[in-house]
């Protein structure tokens, strides 16, 4: 029997969803923190972490706010991370994702610098706002976004609401991230003098095909 036609027997028999791919890992169940920590930002105020609505609700702290994945069993490369977000309050990023990429970690900005600036930090050392992944979006209040990462061991992919923002070959890049968010590593979401909101976060491993389509080539 092939996994393909497992994977629909078994949906029909409903041991399992038939739109969740095989090896998906739901990052948030949309009911506990079960999985997650607040993050002990260093300096940052105490703030009231939760779950309302089916979302982790990230209050706006001084200057952060967060929470940290304690799952053991997360991908390095050829993975998709799925999520969606939206500020409810300040003009900053609001669910900056923090991720593994190899043996190293990034974050990818949403809003950060006044709200301006969406992008990768850090690559070669350079944030978000002074690399070739700089780019402007426009984010409303109390809207939820789509945010949607591929990495590989080539490449790292970012779209918002299927729109692509980032698109970079990370061979022999020194990826990093800001001191101010690390103890978001392993995989994290961070707010900076915003509040925010998470749901649906999920990640799963990527097929050969899709490795193979993240490829970037440089100029």
């Amino acid at each position: 029997m092939s996994r393909a036609f497992s994977v629909v027997l078994f949906a029909c028999l409903g041991l399992i969803a038939a739109d969740e791919p095989p090896g998906t890992i739901e990052l948030f169940d949309g009911k506990t923190l079960d999985g997650w920590k607040k993050t002990p930002f260093y300096g940052a105020d105490v703030v009231d972490v939760r779950v309302e609505d089916g979302a982790i609700v990230l209050p706006e702290g001084r200057s952060m706010s967060g929470v940290t994945s304690t799952r053991e069993d997360l991908p390095k490369v050829d993975y998709e991370l799925t999520y969606e977000a939206k500020r409810t309050a300040g003009n900053d990023f609001f669910a900056a994702a923090t991720f593994p990429v190899g043996d190293g970690f990034v974050t990818l900005v949403n809003g950060g610098w006044g709200g301006n600036i969406t992008g990768l930090s850090c690559l070669d050392g350079a944030d978000a706002s002074e690399n070739q992944t700089t780019t402007g979006h426009r984010y409303k209040d109390d809207v939820w976004y789509r945010f949607r990462v591929r990495v590989t061991a080539d490449a790292v992919r970012c779209w918002i609401d299927d729109k692509e923002v980032v698109k970079v070959d990370i061979r022999d890049r020194v990826l990093s991230t800001r001191i101010q968010v690390r103890a978001s590593e392993p995989l994290g979401f961070a707010t900076w003098e915003s509040a925010g909101m998470v749901r649906k976060a999920s990640l799963r491993p990527l097929a050969p095909a899709e490795v193979a389509e993240n490829h970037v080539e440089e100029f």
